[in-house]
């Protein structure tokens, strides 16, 4: 019997991957290839298109050469892909016409003050959920427009497409036959109406974009294309789309009002499903849409952290002081606590709740007594206070969770899961599989071609395999909170 399987096509912001999932939704084998990243200026980070394109073909043409030898059939493939990351290129020649502007970039920090200024910025938070800020899309397309010669005039003529990075391989795997894109990469924009579904023209107009550079908005679960003979070797449909947080929260199987997941990868970012209903937050948490299936829209409410994973890459390639991630861990446990020591890893700014693009990262407290353990475990901890400010925030905006899901390549670390819990003061469950993000979008391409059951039943499949729950003293937990506050307002001042 010819087995089928899924591509899952996984585009992150350091690397490219490609895993392929059985008819179990278990992963079968994996392919991963990391690309540069560029930093022209400070606060600028960009990434080249064509690194992006050629390490995802690489690894996807891997997994299909792994399928062809053992008599698998690609069913579907699924992307995910890192959000808000931006590219514009010319519709005959496919070329980008400048190097993609990444999430983290904060160039336009200085467009974002005047825009909040400007009529109609009170207005962006209730149709798109998010906040006048360099993280999103819509200030990247500008800048590129208005800062590459005859941009804008190619634009307005209809010459240029715009995309996500989903979109971006869409239209390459497809031939340039799509340039399509889907509800939750849309919904990063700062262009989408949320509570419409649609691009809006004032908000277009605020942000001064011309809609002739837009791509279609579909479902998560939907018909995207078929690859291009000529670019796979075989044409297969292309049938689930999200981006990664919200891929992540479809492969923790979060399909319920009130589950939550955190995922810790370059960034962190905390979501929770908020069902039909749009929670608009106090608290500078992002409003969003969690994942759109069959005309039906799931929102969620969202935290961002823009620095996780990259600041253990920082330890290693910056200061030196570990060899490899996996050291982390056993560096944390041979000290008693952080020595003093308080990391801010504000290396592009700050992310919810502050939205500081103009912080700048920080370590406090330093003294002769000072290891690089202390720092090595300072700078773990300061990912679960950032956590913490983000629950503590939903929280008070009236939805609370009492267990976390956790994902990314930072959970492999038993102590950081631990603290979390302890910090959190809830269970954190982990899964046996952490690259929930491909996993979701294998989900919803598996389940479009009717590979894989009803949603509701997916969360069945990947029970976790490992719980923490830590206790921890209210009165230790506030006093490290009460510094961990303290020692950001210094970053923020």
């Amino acid at each position: 019997m010819t087995k089928s399987a899924i591509l899952a096509l996984d585009q992150g912001t350091t690397s490219s991957r490609a895993i392929l999932f059985d008819e179990s939704a278990r992963p079968i084998d994996s392919a991963q290839r990391e690309f540069e990243q560029i930093y022209p200026d400070n606060g600028w980070v960009e990434h080249d298109p064509e690194a992006i394109w050629e390490t995802t073909l690489w690894a996807a043409r891997k997994m299909l050469r792994r399928a062809k030898r053992d008599g698998i059939t690609i069913k579907a493939i699924g992307i995910t892909n890192q959000r808000e990351t931006t590219l514009l290129w010319n519709r005959k020649t496919g070329k980008p016409i400048y190097n993609a502007i990444v999430w983290q970039d904060r160039r336009t920090a200085e467009q974002c003050e005047k825009l909040r200024e400007k009529n109609g910025a009170a207005a962006i938070a209730d149709k798109t959920g998010l906040i006048v800020d360099p993280y999103f899309s819509a200030t990247k397309i500008a800048w590129i427009l208005d800062n590459v010669k005859d941009a804008r005039k190619a634009a307005k003529a209809g010459e240029l497409a715009f995309g996500t990075v989903d979109s971006f391989l869409i239209w390459r795997l497809t031939g340039g036959t799509r340039h399509v894109t889907d509800a939750t990469n849309a919904s990063r924009t700062n262009l989408f109406n949320i509570k419409t579904q649609k691009w809006d023209a004032a908000l277009l107009k605020f942000f001064d974009v011309p809609d002739t550079v837009l791509p279609e908005v579909l479902d998560c679960a939907d018909d995207f294309g078929l690859t291009e003979k000529s670019v796979l070797g075989e044409a297969i449909p292309i049938l689930g789309v999200a981006g990664d947080q919200q891929a992540a929260l479809i492969g923790q199987g979060c399909f319920k009002p009130g589950q939550i997941k955190s995922t810790y990868g370059t960034g962190c970012f905390v979501v929770l499903n908020t069902g039909g209903k749009i929670v608009r937050s106090q608290h500078r948490l992002l409003s969003t849409v969690g994942y759109r299936l069959g005309g039906k829209t799931t929102y969620a409410l969202e935290g961002s952290i823009f620095v996780a994973g990259a600041a253990i890459q920082w330890l290693r390639d910056g200061l030196k002081i570990i060899k490899k991630a996996e050291d982390t861990e056993a560096m944390a446990r041979s000290v008693e606590d952080s020595g003093g020591v308080t990391v801010v890893p504000a290396f592009t700014g700050l992310g919810a709740p502050h939205w500081d693009a103009e912080a700048r990262g920080a370590v406090l407290g330093l003294t002769r007594a000072t290891t690089r353990e202390h720092i090595v475990r300072a700078t773990l901890e300061s990912l679960c206070y950032q956590t913490a400010d983000l629950l503590n925030a939903m929280t008070e905006d009236g939805v609370s969770a009492r267990v976390i899901n956790v994902d990314g390549g930072m959970v492999a670390n038993d102590w950081f899961c631990e603290y979390l819990s302890a910090v959190l003061g809830i269970p954190a469950t982990r899964p046996d599989f952490m690259e929930t993000t491909a996993l979701g979008a294998a989900y919803l391409a598996g389940r479009e071609c009717g590979l894989y059951p009803e949603y509701s039943k997916l969360s069945e499949k990947w029970p976790h395999s490992s719980t923490f729950n830590e206790a921890m003293s209210v009165k230790t937990r506030k006093a490290l909170m009460s510094n961990w506050h303290r020692n950001v307002k210094r970053v923020l001042d």
